[in-house]
């Protein structure tokens, strides 16, 4: 599959032959699903939790008689019928992490950047960086590129100068190609590789 290589100023320098193995597969939402859940959930804090009744403070002390009051029996006001007693079967601080096959994780990876080549929403910067790291700038380029929601993927060092112009622009992610993952993908509009990247990838996933 053949592409145009832009520059920063959406300037055509060039262009890149990207690997079928990598950028034509053919898209699944079941794959993509189980990778967006999977990610999800292992981003989850898990530290929800309630008392027991041995959790709870409060005396230990029987709180009336066991017979001749009238009342049903009891046995201690920190029991879950009483207010401000325990839960029964409430939740427990716990990890909601789970597994993943690798292979399915690289398809699913393998999917997310074909359903981006196959809707046109990907684009190949020659490099991304930046001799300044002012914001107002980078805003400029990026809009002369047409990106407004996107997530630029460079190799595996970053440029300072880049990172720093894009860091307070909404909606623009930037990752080393290590971090590439199918939700930061998804989540976003437009997907910007490097040169670099787009190596890297196919090296990685091919």
């Amino acid at each position: 599959m053949k592409i145009q290589v832009v520059n920063l100023d959406g300037k055509k320098v060039g262009e890149a032959d990207l690997n079928d193995a990598v950028f034509g597969v053919e898209g699944r939402n079941d794959i993509l699903d189980r990778a967006v859940h999977w990610q999800l959930a292992k981003r989850r804090a898990g530290t929800h939790a309630t008392k027991t009744i041995s959790g709870v403070s409060g005396t230990t002390k029987k709180p009336y008689a066991q017979k001749g009051t009238g009342n049903a029996r009891q046995g201690s006001l920190r029991s879950p019928q009483f207010r401000g007693g325990g839960v029964i079967f409430g939740p427990v601080v716990r990890s909601h992490a789970y597994d993943l096959p690798k292979k399915v994780r690289q398809l699913a990876l393998k999917t997310a950047l074909s359903v981006k080549a196959k809707e046109g929403k990907l684009i190949v910067l020659d490099a991304a960086k930046a001799d300044s790291h002012k914001t107002k700038e980078m805003v400029a380029k990026l809009k002369k590129l047409g990106v407004g929601s996107a997530l630029i993927i460079d190799g595996a060092n970053l440029d300072l100068n880049f990172c720093r112009a894009v860091a307070n622009i909404p909606l623009i992610d930037v990752l080393p190609e290590q971090g590439a993952n199918v939700y930061d993908i998804l989540r976003r509009d437009t997907l910007v590789l490097t040169k670099n990247a787009v190596e890297q990838l196919e090296a990685r996933l091919k």
